[in-house]
């Protein structure tokens, strides 16, 4: 078996862009999400070891010396942060010159060939979903006889193997929570709308939606949810309760966990017996009933991808929401008491300023406990970074999706919406949201409940609003 290291590569500052984030980019405040794709791997792995180098906060020179102690290092990387990734396989290699590198995420999935030729130093690219594919080369098999990778021989040609089957029977897959223990600090991971320490994981992969933007079920995970069931699940649940008796939330990170209603509700209940507190990913579109019973059973917090209140744009990128219904959806969860953290995504097909005020308005007017802006970014792989090539809204000479400093810029530019007024736009969607005198109010009233809350939510908010400041700069 390969000594085998499982590594988030260090990165800028503050850059979640882990095996877990689906938008790779320095955020508004501090947030990092569990690296649960490579924690999978570890794993699976025997005597394997993950960092997590961003979260930890460690650079290169502190992993530079770790490559030594391994056979094999496989990196996650990802389309913003692949050439600085790149240059932590070099000086790995370079300090360790028999060390295989390999590369995994949703990058090589969708470039294998033009990825593995980046540089020498990388020994291959997995493709997909790369658990087991990883597991059979550190068992030491030669790449030829592993699917889903991608290498080179021994003559330099470049030599892809069939496509890995998809997994199937999800609960092959052992519990990541015991990894989180091992080898992470559960201090390390914020989120600013979760409660902390939190713990995040999945019970199944794959998405049924086809939204033309979301990363993650169009490169690795397809658009089939498949699960772990519900015993499974809820057996790693039971698992958390005696590892980290400090988690005060556990997240589901499911690309749409509420999918399979009656599912959902099965784990929902089981987490009440538990006494768990928990949150998860969910489309604007749950039954009343379904979120009943999920609020009854330990449900605190939605994650809910409202992306625009104007209908045209919803249909554009295919989203399979209307306005209404997500509406009334979240006078449901408001009555049920259950919080929302709203996301929004400015600039995708279809904007123009009056959209974006009118995504605005809504915002304003079903009012979630907080929200994310995102800018729309096309993602290699994506039906979005497709149709901005055949559209020309991607500029050839300059498609980065992130700064010098790791933040999120705006890539797609419109004929009558350009891409210094979708930037922009942030910061006004922002400014209208949070500094209204009624939400102000709701947000000093909670810090008021909680001293606890009110000491984080001052340092999210300094955060915040630096932020805000030097994106002007």
């Amino acid at each position: 078996m390969m000594r085998t290291l499982c590594l988030h590569p260090p990165s800028y500052e503050g850059f979640d862009g882990g095996a877990g984030s689906r938008y790779q980019a320095k955020r508004e405040i501090r947030s990092f999400w569990y690296p649960t794709w490579l924690a999978q791997v570890a794993a699976i792995v025997p005597g394997s070891k993950l960092i997590d180098a961003p979260a930890a906060g460690l650079g290169l020179d502190d992993v530079r010396p770790l490559a030594g102690q391994y056979d094999l290092a496989v990196l996650h990387t990802s389309s913003p942060s692949f050439a600085g990734d790149v240059q932590v396989a070099e000086a790995l290699k370079q300090e360790n010159p028999d060390l295989t590198v390999g590369f995994v995420g949703a990058k090589v999935a969708v470039e294998p060939e033009a990825s593995l030729l980046a540089s020498p130093a990388i020994g291959f690219v997995a493709r997909e979903e790369f658990d087991f594919t990883i597991a059979e080369i550190a068992e030491g098999r030669p790449l030829a006889e592993v699917d889903g990778v991608t290498f080179r021989d021994a003559a330099g040609a470049v030599v892809a193997t069939p496509d890995r089957a998809i997994l199937e029977d999800m609960d092959r897959l052992p519990y990541v929570t015991d990894v989180y223990k091992r080898d992470l600090n559960i201090n390390d991971y914020f989120i600013g709308y979760l409660k902390h320490p939190y713990l995040s994981l999945y019970t199944g992969r794959g998405c049924r939606s086809r939204c033309t933007f979301c990363l993650w079920p169009q490169t690795v995970g397809g658009h089939r949810y498949r699960t772990r069931s519900v015993e499974h699940v809820l057996g790693e649940m039971a698992r958390t309760r005696e590892l980290f008796p400090a988690v005060k939330e556990v997240f589901f990170d499911d690309d749409t966990f509420t999918d399979d209603r009656r599912r959902a509700e099965e784990i929902a209940r089981g987490m009440g017996k538990l006494g768990l507190t928990w949150s998860c990913n969910a489309k604007a579109q749950v039954p009343y009933e379904t979120l009943k019973i999920m609020r009854e059973n330990g449900l605190r917090l939605l994650l809910v991808g409202y992306e625009s209140g104007n209908q045209q744009i919803l249909i554009n990128i295919k989203k399979g929401v209307r306005v209404e219904r997500a509406r009334q959806f979240t006078k449901d969860c408001r009555g049920l008491g259950i919080t929302i953290h709203g996301t929004f995504i400015v600039g995708l097909p279809g904007e123009t300023t009056e959209t974006i005020q009118e995504t605005i308005r809504f915002a304003k007017e079903i009012n979630p406990h907080s929200l994310q802006v995102s800018i729309a970014a096309p993602y290699p792989g994506t039906a979005l970074y497709q149709q901005a090539k055949e559209n020309g809204w991607l500029p050839e000479d300059d498609a980065t999706l992130i700064d010098e400093h790791g933040v999120q810029t705006a890539t797609l530019s419109y004929p009558n919406l350009n891409r210094t007024e979708i930037y922009n736009s942030v910061d006004t969607f922002y400014k209208q949201f949070y500094f209204r005198a009624g939400k102000i109010a709701e947000m000093s009233a909670e810090m008021l409940r909680s001293p606890q809350m009110m000491k984080r939510r001052i340092r999210e908010g300094v955060e915040f609003v630096s932020f805000l400041r030097n994106r002007g700069n």
